[in-house]
């Protein structure tokens, strides 16, 4: 699985609040914050632009990130962004430090493959559902994958992939799992399509009983 890498400059940030935010804003900024690991939070801004085309690649929320402040590089993952409600604007992100030895919480996305030659589909005519969308996993840094395969070519109709049945890769934990046996959610199931009666083709009313039509 090919890793991206993800490098942003930021600046210190020394002014804060809302009043300092709506000024970085208009002049292309994005007010943001680093915590966690030793250091104390530190407040910096990032280039609009830079970021926003790095949220456009799947990998950017799955990755360890270098943050590039004056000069001092820190590795880091995305743990929120909030994003204008109605325009393409990222309005705030958090980042967390990581550390090499330290395990971290992160949520990758699921990629379903072999869909439309899974048994169920092929040879059963169902159709795929998808019931979680995103895993939450926990893994050192250096494991942290961009996403989790789940290869459904043997499903049948009728069945589901539960959590329990993904293959992680290697470091990796679910931690859903680790919560017991309850929390076991399926992820995908076949099912049979849905028949939708035509009402063109309803049988016509038995007796003599029937208006006649309307002319």
């Amino acid at each position: 699985m090919s890793k991206h890498e993800f490098v942003l400059n930021a600046q210190s940030r020394a002014d804060a609040g809302k009043g300092a935010s709506r000024r970085l804003r208009k002049s292309n900024g994005v007010p943001a914050i680093i915590y966690g690991g030793k250091s104390a939070p530190a407040n910096i801004s990032l280039i609009h632009d830079d970021i926003l085309h790095a949220t456009e690649n799947e990998a950017f929320f799955t990755s360890i990130l270098t943050l590039n402040v004056e000069g001092t590089s820190e590795s880091v993952i995305i743990k929120d962004l909030q994003r204008h409600p109605a325009k393409p604007r990222i309005m705030h992100a958090d980042f967390q430090r990581v550390s090499a030895d330290q395990e971290i919480h992160v949520k990758v996305p699921l990629h379903f493959i072999n869909e439309e030659t899974a048994v169920g589909v092929k040879q059963g005519g169902g159709e795929v559902h998808h019931l979680v969308a995103d895993l939450e996993i926990s893994c050192l840094p250096k494991d942290l994958p961009e996403f989790i395969e789940v290869d459904i070519a043997n499903l049948n109709l009728g069945e589901s992939l539960h959590i329990s049945d993904l293959k992680l890769p290697s470091g990796v934990t679910s931690i859903a799992l680790s919560h017991g046996a309850d929390s076991d959610l399926a992820v995908v199931s076949i099912t049979a399509k849905k028949v939708v009666a035509d009402e063109d083709e309803a049988p016509a009313a038995e007796g003599g009983d029937a208006a006649a039509p309307k002319e």
